[in-house]
């Protein structure tokens, strides 16, 4: 069974920092592509980030510059490393996978597994 479990998100003061994680089981990390989406409330779900095992790919000019992903296939962890914080950053932060034949996409009805999310508040 297909499972994605994020943590790490919490209350930061504008311009700290936060590694969120997104722990897969139920399948072979370097298979699928792993997507880090983001959703304010009365908005639409949004791409952030994705990866494969041979690409990255930011959506959004806000976070190319402070935002970074790394991958731990051994322990079957995504990790989202995400600098220089600002209230527009909060926002529940999902984790979402899909084999790694399709690509890499920023559409999330592209994606049938899905984590629970993890919420990520800037405020001072």
């Amino acid at each position: 069974q297909v499972q994605l479990v994020e943590s790490g998100g919490g209350l930061v003061q504008p311009g700290g920092s936060l590694t969120l994680s997104c722990a897969a089981s139920g399948f072979h990390l370097d298979d699928y592509v792993i997507t880090w989406f983001r959703q304010v409330p009365g908005k639409e779900r949004e791409g952030v980030l994705c990866s494969s095992s041979d690409d990255i790919r930011y959506y959004g000019d806000s976070v190319e510059d402070r935002f970074t992903l790394s991958r731990d296939n051994a322990n079957h962890t995504v990790y989202l490393r995400m600098n220089s914080l600002k209230p527009d950053d909060t926002a529940v932060y999902y984790c979402a996978g899909r084999v790694r034949w399709y690509g890499c996409s920023s559409n999330p009805a592209g994606y049938r597994h899905w984590g629970h999310g993890t919420r990520v508040t800037v405020s001072s």
